[in-house]
Parts: structure tokens; C-alpha cells; sequence
């Protein structure tokens, strides 16, 4: 039996039965943090049969076991439910789908709309979207020296695909040899690809709330971030990080998540702090990721505030944004381990 005053919550992996150790690490991270955050509402939670044992002893929870995709559970399910939060990235676009699947069941959701996820996944229609002032990863740039007379030998291209997540199918070009790979086998024909500067520097992001209009910002984090052998990898991070240009990039941040209409809850916006202090900009925006992130794991262990339950209470609008104490209570790493997200205060 439904409650009618229950919140649907699931995680997209741990619900569709991932085996993979190095994903589901991170997957647990968040959806065991969102649970305990959740700890005073009546939650009906989808997850894989695997958890049956861990799940068993929540008193606000409601385990609704499958051993299924989630997307295809949810397809006859979601019917039944009245209000949902969930954690899902843009694989095979399983953000936007879940997020269809939900608006078109008439499930009110603490997450972006549909059409927030498809224009944020979407690096090019981000950037359309995005105004003038929000400094984009060196676009501009990357045109006025292809207008010089020898555009390759100085000028450092990174390629990757339009809709990515974690820094998957990353290609670097520093020479003109380096067109001789063979591109089709990471990026086949068809693909959507945006060619970009590579700019040396610090990889970091902004943490945010956002009530659908308005966003604040939570945390600047620092993103271990490695590139290697063409391909990136996110190691995990480190918040809140310190840095001078901390207010320029919540501005652009800010600016970037109120650009797009819909992209409410907990999210997240991919920056770059430039290594050359010569440049025009000190801060370039990478990409907005209008979903919970891997911040939050680290999030939920300093901040002086519930973020689930503030997230709830911000979209039904017994709160405004004026109420939330986004202030931090130490630092903390969240980093991958082997097959591990080890979470530790510093």
C-alpha cells in the first residue's frame, strides 16, 4: 500500500542492480546520504533485492525490492506515487527519461524538469543558453587563433563528446600528428562533439540550491581530476576549497543555474580556475549539471543544515532560499579508492 504523503526516492544504480564496485561505491554514497537526510519523511525506496538486508531497519522507509531497470519499473509504477526525489546522471540519457517518465505521470519531483535536464546535458545547448557575461571554456578564444597563420602548432584542443558525464571519452590534440588517431572508434560516425582550448588549471565546482528560479551557493569544491592516456578520470574532491577567485566563480555559477529555467534541488556547475593569470578570465564555466552530485556525499558530513530535507521544504514552499544557512562546519575529501569512495573529515 502507497502512502499518499510519501516521497518516491531511488538511486539509478543501486536500484537497477549495478555490479560494477567502482560505480556502486559512489551510488551507495548517495543515496545512503540522502536517506539520512530524508529520516523525517515517510520514504518509499526503490532498490535492487541485493540491499534487502541494509534497508531493512529504516523506520521511515518503505523497501520496494525489484530486480529490474529502473526506468522500466517506473514505466508501470510511477502512476502510483505522488512526489519523488532521485539520483540518476546522463548516461543514455537516463536523467532526462526518468524525469519524462515522472512529469508525465504527474509526479511532482524535488529535482530539474525534464526539459532542464535535456538542455543542461546538452553542452551546446547549455552554452546558447548561458549569457554573454558567463565566461564559457575559451570558445572565443579557441576561434580568434584558429584565424591565425600557423592555428595548430600553439594551440592545445580538447575533444569530447556534447552529452558526457565524469569526464568519459576525453581526447587531447597538442600536435597535428595527434589527428592520426583513430577517432572513429571513441567517437563513431554520428557522434556530437564540441572541440574546445585546453586550458591548464585548477578543476573545480560549485555546489548549489535552487528553488526552480533562484540558486545559492553552498560550497566551492576542489575536483581530482586525471587525465591520462586520452582518457579523464574523477577521482573524487575536496570542499569547501579555498581560493581568491571563490565569489567569481558563485557568481558564474549562479548566473549559469538561474540562466536555465527548471533546474531546481541540489546541483552542481563544472568550472576551471585559469592557470595563466594573463588571461581575460580567471574562471571559465565547463558545464551544469542539473542533478545531485558527488559533492553531496562530502556536503552532508559539514553542512550546518539538512540539504534533503531543505530541498523538500524549498519546492513545497514552506521555506525561500532567505531561510537556508548554507554555512559549512569543516572540510572534508570524498576520493576514490580502488573499488572505493573513501569519505573522510580533514
Amino acid at each position: 500500500m502507497i502512502n499518499d504523503d510519501s516521497i518516491l526516492v531511488f538511486e539509478y544504480f543501486t536500484a537497477s542492480g549495478e555490479k560494477d564496485k567502482c560505480i556502486i561505491s559512489e551510488a551507495e554514497a548517495l543515496i545512503f546520504a540522502l536517506l539520512k537526510d530524508l529520516s523525517d519523511f515517510d520514504v518509499d525506496l526503490v532498490i535492487n533485492k541485493s540491499y534487502e538486508n541494509v534497508v531493512k531497519d529504516y523506520e521511515n522507509v518503505n523497501p520496494i525490492l525489484i530486480d529490474c531497470d529502473v526506468i522500466d519499473w517506473l514505466e508501470d509504477n510511477a502512476v502510483n506515487f505522488n512526489k519523488a526525489i532521485f539520483i540518476a546522471a546522463e548516461n543514455n540519457n537516463n536523467l532526462y527519461n526518468i524525469t519524462k517518465i515522472l512529469e508525465e505521470n504527474n509526479v511532482k519531483t524535488y529535482t530539474s524538469s525534464a526539459e532542464a535536464c535535456l538542455k543542461s546535458s546538452d553542452k551546446y545547448e547549455t552554452y546558447e543558453a548561458l549569457p554573454n557575461d558567463v565566461p564559457k571554456r575559451a570558445i572565443e578564444n579557441l576561434h580568434e587563433k584558429w584565424q591565425a597563420e600557423d592555428p595548430l602548432t600553439p594551440l592545445k584542443l580538447i575533444i569530447k563528446p556534447l552529452v558526457g558525464v565524469d569526464c568519459e571519452d576525453i581526447i587531447i590534440i597538442e600536435d597535428i600528428k595527434d589527428l592520426s588517431y583513430d577517432l572513429e572508434q571513441i567517437f563513431p560516425p554520428g557522434s556530437r562533439i564540441i572541440v574546445q582550448e585546453y586550458i591548464e588549471g585548477t578543476d573545480i565546482s560549485v555546489s548549489l540550491i535552487s528553488d526552480g528560479k533562484k540558486a545559492i551557493p553552498i560550497s566551492l569544491n576542489q575536483q581530482f581530476v586525471e587525465l591520462k592516456n586520452n582518457k579523464g578520470t574523477y577521482e573524487g574532491g575536496k570542499l569547501p576549497y579555498e581560493s581568491k577567485y571563490e565569489q567569481e566563480a558563485f557568481e558564474i555559477a549562479t548566473k549559469a543555474v538561474e540562466a536555465i529555467d527548471g533546474i531546481k534541488g541540489f546541483v552542481g556547475v563544472d568550472l576551471l580556475i585559469n592557470a595563466d593569470e594573463k588571461d581575460i578570465y580567471s574562471v571559465y564555466l565547463l558545464e551544469i549539471n542539473s542533478r545531485f552530485t558527488t559533492p553531496y556525499v562530502g556536503l552532508s558530513k559539514v553542512a550546518n543544515f539538512n540539504i534533503g530535507k531543505s530541498i523538500i521544504e524549498l519546492i513545497d514552499g514552506k521555506i525561500t532560499l532567505d531561510d537556508i544557512d548554507v554555512s559549512l562546519d569543516g572540510e572534508v575529501e570524498f576520493k576514490k579508492s580502488g573499488d572505493l569512495l573513501e569519505i573522510r573529515r580533514i
